[in-house]
């Protein structure tokens, strides 16, 4: 007889997950002879329940599909439960609430479960098994006998570690029950602490009143969708039983991002990091296509092999090089080194792919080599930049079978030709491939092997693969934790990190004492080695997920163990011998610990029959088929024009790089020469202090800016070097006073090494030759250029050492929050300025040098409390009057008091011309 089908199919990001609810009114229900459903009268077992629940904790998904099945027949009828899930998530439990009883499923390792599921089979007893189902699936499925008018439910548990691909997670529920089910709920809720920058759900099926069914919401750091359709919104006529619940439910979303260390979540005693930073330029890439043109190759396969390596041509960057090597029993190159892809060179390359033709057997262990020797070779020679990935993506379908033959020799082969530079891709075409040959040979060399299925679609497959590697950011990504206090790490080195992708790390907090949680990240990008640097409390990181309503359990712990086996059995593939065994252990010990069926175990699921227990389910997972810095330099004694008349504060240490202990400050900038370095600072109105150790004095002007103006506060034409700074003003003032101006905006630039740095309250950008990148002030991050480096001190300041000429360092001065007058803003202050020539100049780059003055004719002022003296200086008398001024470096809170002589009407006299000489333009501009 014709079994009853009802299907439910989800995609979690990035893979499928489905549920296949098949209901025979037969024994014989192992052939599916038809999709449709029929019906006898109200003799029937009905699935009036169908419920998806997924809850996403920084991107770990825990799943729960539940469907609840009645017998409206007079006799027993048996139900047949088939899900499908993804192949990168490991079940986690499955139970069976058989008139009111719950059978539960136990993990066991594979061959202890596998002889009671042999026994039960034995017996003539039901049983259930995973195995793989189409390209990304595994289906599980089991059948029990349904008494009449008796109930059935189904739930099974999963888990999986949500892969971002190009730049987002996606969600794709393939909804089609094949009837109207009473109660059909999908429930995702989402938390991510960054914030969800985005989210977008869309549905192929949707009508205007199905859209009505569906609630999207999100705030900040939450978000739930909920998909409810009532009985009469899933008919597609009035009086009809037919559904329009048939097709894709999708959900993309990801989070927010910038260039800082990432998010990293703390729950009892596990973490989780998050690294996947934002504005970034790409780094070049060398890479060499590797093409199968074997006689196997015909058909389809080769036809689609062309469009797609055409397509991923029409793709590529400039600065990218590459070469194409084909071979059948020979191997033959396009070229005799990789060419850079200019427009000429990916039109030559076109043609010799349109007009390539098949050949013969398959030579795989040559081709290979020869790849590696053009790789070797433009490096050697200096034909590729020295920052770049390079890459051999091989495509075949078929087994070595001229030349060497061996795979295990071949691997070593390739294994010891590469030594650990160059990453392998590995793609083979259709079933019969030797995958576990290629999988193995792309591992040894920091690559990944898949799988492209011989269809009409396998060109968008390759392509889609090339993207998710066609833009490399990182290169030699490296992880420090601090080495006493965190243990058992996941992997922490990685060759590249690519745009659109996400490196995760976890570990266990092994130091119970441990106050700050520290990492230090270090790469390379195309043009400087980075270094970040990111610092968590963490009793203040447990506390901000400890009330999360989306939180299962000790999710960070299980996401540990998800990874940790997941890199075991990736690392078991590589190993022989005692170390294979060592491997297997650990991650069966794993997995039987946290109950997560793997290849190395099973989930055994019993119940009563005729009074004894019998093995009825056994979760069996297949083993796994393819798919297709800070700067230790001690820095020189700092110091700075302090603010006046403020209760924020600024602390300038000297005994780390810039001002690593600055704290905040109130809105006033001041500049001071100490005894050995010129340091100057913009606050207030602005108000400038010139310390003269020489003379053990101090003098200080005003100007009175305009809010917007741009002035030039350093420029040395025999450097290069060039500072500007603009003026924002408070929001508002009261009583009539006067406006406060301050530095909002600072841009530093060098035209000798072509750079340029943009400073603001928000962020600094940084342009170097033909790269931008953007680093938000909440990130603590050092970039060591060839000629210049730039270091972040989070939430505190910003140090540019111009290679052997002088340290900036700007100083970010943060107001409290919602300020009735003031705004955030900045300081600049200047270390070795005795490095920048005599020919300096601006409003401030004037002083760093030698100052002659004199005073003299002291005598009390028109203010009782203050003296008058005349200063010549420059060859001019100016009536000068002395008074104090706040220096707060020394006292934070308080501020010290620095004894000047003040200098009236904005300086005129003791700076050449007049203030407004120095207004310029623009940012950049010198005039």
């Amino acid at each position: 007889m014709r079994p009853m089908l009802v299907h439910f199919l989800l995609l979690s990001l990035p893979t499928l997950i489905s549920a296949d609810f098949i209901i025979a009114e037969s024994e014989d229900h192992g052939k599916r002879i038809t999709r449709g459903l029929k019906y006898k009268g109200r003799e029937k077992i009905e699935v009036y329940s169908l419920k998806i629940d997924s809850k996403i904790t920084s991107r770990f998904a825990h799943n729960v599909i539940t469907s609840r099945v009645v017998n409206r027949a007079t006799q027993s009828r048996e139900a047949l439960f088939e899900i499908e899930l993804p192949k990168t998530a490991f079940i986690t439990n499955f139970t069976m609430t058989i008139d009111g009883v719950k059978y539960s499923g136990d993990v066991k390792e594979k061959e202890a479960a596998r002889q009671q599921y042999n026994a039960a089979v034995s017996r003539g007893q039901t049983a259930g098994l995973v195995k793989a189902s189409g390209r990304k699936m595994e289906t599980f499925k089991v059948s029990v006998n349904v008494a009449p008018a008796k109930k059935v439910t189904f739930e099974v548990t999963y888990e999986e570690l949500l892969k971002r691909k190009l730049g987002k997670y996606e969600m794709i529920l393939r909804v089609k029950p094949m009837q109207l089910v009473s109660h059909f709920q999908i429930d995702v809720h989402i938390f991510e602490p960054e914030g969800i920058a985005f989210l977008n759900v869309h549905g192929t099926f949707l009508t205007d009143d199905l859209e009505q069914a569906l609630v999207k919401n999100r705030t900040g750091t939450k978000a739930h969708i909920s998909f409810k359709p009532t009985l009469e919104q899933q008919r597609k006529c009035p009086d009809c039983s037919e559904t329009l619940l048939d097709g894709d439910f999708v959900i993309r979303y990801d989070v927010n991002r910038d260039l800082s260390s990432g998010g990293i979540q703390i729950v009892n005693g596990y973490f989780v990091h998050h690294f996947a930073p934002a504005n970034l330029p790409k780094v070049p890439k060398n890479v060499i296509f590797v093409i199968d043109r074997s006689f196997s190759m015909r058909g389809l396969k080769f036809k689609q092999t062309k469009l797609a390596i055409l397509r991923i041509l029409g793709d590529m960057n400039v600065k990218d090089h590459f070469t194409i090597i084909s071979f059948d029993s020979t191997v033959e190159k396009w070229r005799d080194s990789l060419v850079q892809a200019t427009p000429e060179n990916l039109l030559q390359a076109k043609r010799y792919i349109i007009y390539l033709q098949l050949g013969a057997e398959t030579n795989i262990n040559d081709a290979l080599l020869l790849a590696v020797s053009l790789l070797d070779t433009g490096h050697k020679q200096k034909q590729l930049p020295e920052r770049s990935a390079s890459m051999i993506i091989l495509l075949t379908d078929g087994d070595p079978n001229v030349g060497e033959k061996d795979p295990a020799k071949i691997q070593t082969n390739v294994k010891n030709a590469i030594r650990a530079r160059y990453n392998l891709y590995c793609l083979g075409f259709g079933f019969d491939v030797d995958y576990s040959f290629l999988e193995k040979m792309a591992l040894d060399n920091g690559g990944v092997a898949r799988l492209i299925y011989d269809d009409s679609d396998a060109a968008l497959q390759l392509q889609g693969f090339y993207n998710e590697v066609a833009n490399p950011l990182l290169l030699d990504v490296e992880l420090q934790y601090q080495e006493n206090a965190i243990s058992e790490l996941t992997e922490v080195n990685f060759r590249q990190y690519y745009d659109g992708s996400e490196i995760v790390v976890a570990g266990k907090i092994s130091n119970n004492s441990l106050d700050v949680f520290m990492v230090e990240i270090r790469a390379r990008t195309a043009n400087t080695d980075l270094s970040l640097e990111g610092k968590v409390n963490v009793s203040e990181a447990e506390n901000i997920l400890q009330y999360q309503q989306y939180i299962f359990g000790d999710f960070t712990e299980r996401l540990w163990a998800y990874l940790t086996i997941k890199q075991l059995l990736k690392q078991r593939i590589s190993a022989t011998g005692g170390e294979m065994k060592k491997l297997t252990d650990r991650a069966l010990a794993l997995s039987l610990k946290y109950s997560f069926v793997t290849p190395l175990t099973s989930m055994v699921v019993t119940k009563p029959e005729e009074e004894k227990m019998d093995v009825i389910v056994l979760a069996d997972k297949p083993i796994a088929k393819p798919q297709t810095e800070l700067s230790g330099r001690h820095s020189p004694r700092l110091q700075g024009f302090a603010p006046s008349g403020s209760s924020r504060t600024l602390q300038i240490s000297s005994t780390s790089q810039g001002l690593s202990n600055a704290q905040e400050l109130n809105p006033r900038f001041s500049f001071i020469l100490s005894a050995t370095r010129k340091i100057i600072s913009v606050d207030g109105d602005p108000h400038f202090i010139i310390q003269l150790p020489r003379q053990s004095d101090a003098i200080c002007f005003n100007i009175g800016g305009k809010p917007g103006s741009i002035v030039n506060l350093v420029l040395d034409p025999h450097t290069g070097i060039k500072v500007n700074g603009q003026l924002i003003g408070d929001k508002k003032t009261e009583n009539n006073q006067k406006l406060n101006t301050y530095f909002g905006k600072f841009g530093l630039e060098n035209k000798k090494t072509n750079m340029k740095i943009t400073v603001t309250t928000e962020i600094i950008i940084i342009y170097y030759s033909e790269e931008k990148i953007i680093l938000p002030w909440s990130t603590t991050a050092t970039l060591t250029y060839e000629s210049f480096s730039v270091c972040v001190m989070q939430e505190k300041n910003l140090t540019v050492t111009m290679g052997n000429g002088a340290t900036f360092v700007i100083v970010l001065h943060r107001v409290w929050k919602n300020h009735p007058l003031h705004r955030d803003f900045l300081g600049f202050y200047t270390l070795d300025s005795h490095r920048l020539s005599n020919r300096t100049h601006g409003l401030l780059g004037q002083f760093y040098h030698d100052l002659d003055y004199k005073i003299y004719n002291i005598h009390p002022g028109s203010d009782p409390e203050k003296t008058d003296a005349t200063m010549v200086v420059k060859g001019r008398n100016l009536i000068v009057t002395r008074g104090w001024q706040k220096d707060y470096r020394l006292d934070p809170k308080r501020g010290t008091n620095i004894s000047c002589w003040f200098v009236h009407n904005n300086g005129k006299g003791f700076i050449d011309g007049t203030y407004t000489d120095y207004v310029v333009a623009s940012l950049f501009d010198s005039t």
